[in-house]
């Protein structure tokens, strides 16, 4: 539930929310998410967190995380490390969840409500945080793939949890193909 005159504040785990839409198939129109949920409440923050790939030339995201930067999200980005795994695949890892628990930390004494775009069980004791400071946490990822994208003590913690696949009528837009797509980062 959201009240009109609540200050909101967006957190979105970039690489777990687009995880989470390619698996309902399809992508978000951030622009139609920042519009969405300005109705809400008084967004006063629109928090965006990805890591990108310093040594390719051409980061698929790139484009994504200029447009996003010019049109009224915070932009919070580091480089991605590079690694090959034991059998030899070469992985990316660039988890986000520490600079996005500080910054929510930071901004809790100035909104009522913050809106997690994740479903990693890694921010049930921040979500516990910020409802001890007094904050309504509402978490936005899905239920309705196999597995869940969402752990279950996240959604348990939460004060409202939101189904993407009910907001794809308002956020989404059909997938583009893999030329616009996300890279693949690592959550653990």
């Amino acid at each position: 539930m959201f009240y009109r005159d609540e200050r909101l504040a967006l957190f979105i785990d970039g690489a777990n929310l687009y995880a989470a839409a390619r698996a309902l198939g399809f992508d978000i129109d951030y622009k139609l998410l920042r519009t969405e949920f300005m109705r809400r409440g008084k967004l006063l923050r629109a928090f965006y967190y990805t890591a990108l790939l310093e040594t390719e030339e051409y980061s698929p995201i790139r484009p994504l995380v200029d447009w996003l930067h010019y049109n009224g999200f915070s932009m919070v980005t580091k480089p991605a490390k590079e690694f090959t795994d034991s059998s030899g695949r070469r992985k990316v890892k660039g988890n986000m969840d520490i600079e996005l628990a500080v910054d929510a930390m930071e901004i809790a004494p100035h909104v009522d409500h913050i809106v997690l775009f994740s479903g990693d069980g890694d921010f049930r004791p921040l979500v516990e945080s910020l409802q001890r400071q007094g904050v309504r946490v509402s978490v936005v990822s899905t239920i309705r793939t196999n597995p869940p994208m969402i752990a279950d003590e996240l959604r348990r913690q939460s004060d409202n949890f939101i189904e993407l696949d009910e907001l794809r009528e308002v956020i989404g837009r059909p997938p583009r193909g893999d030329s616009g797509s996300h890279q693949n980062n690592d959550n653990d």
